[in-house]
């Protein structure tokens, strides 16, 4: 993110994609040992990842987008299971979200040449 952060002040490139929020790694995990429970440490530093890209990109005529994953909840009853990783300050930050999903297959006679997919703005 420090190099997003960067590119974005050079104002060298006009549009940027960073893929995926999920293989974002917080330095504290990449020292650490395997297996070290860090909740909450990936959103901690999106948060305060965002809070500071925000800025530069507010003053820059870049675009940025963030690609992210869906995981599932374990247990929930109630409400849907799915959720983003690197907690809620994407879904704060964000000027517009897509909800991209693959609903089925394009094909031309037997092979497949594509995916059908549902965007929600």
């Amino acid at each position: 993110l420090e190099i997003t952060d960067a590119l974005v002040r050079s104002r060298a490139v006009d549009f940027l994609v960073v893929d995926s929020v999920a293989a974002l790694t917080p330095r504290a995990e990449i020292e650490g040992e395997m297996g070290d429970s860090l909740p909450g440490l990936q959103a901690r530093l999106m948060s305060q990842a965002l809070r500071k890209l925000t800025a530069s990109i507010s003053k820059s005529n870049t675009m940025v987008i963030f690609i992210n994953q869906i995981r599932m909840k374990i247990g929930v009853m109630f409400g849907s299971p799915e959720t983003t990783t690197g907690g809620n300050a994407l879904k704060f930050y964000a000027s517009v979200r897509l909800d991209i999903r693959r609903i089925g297959a394009v094909k031309e006679r037997e092979e497949v040449i594509g995916n059908q997919t549902r965007v929600k703005v």
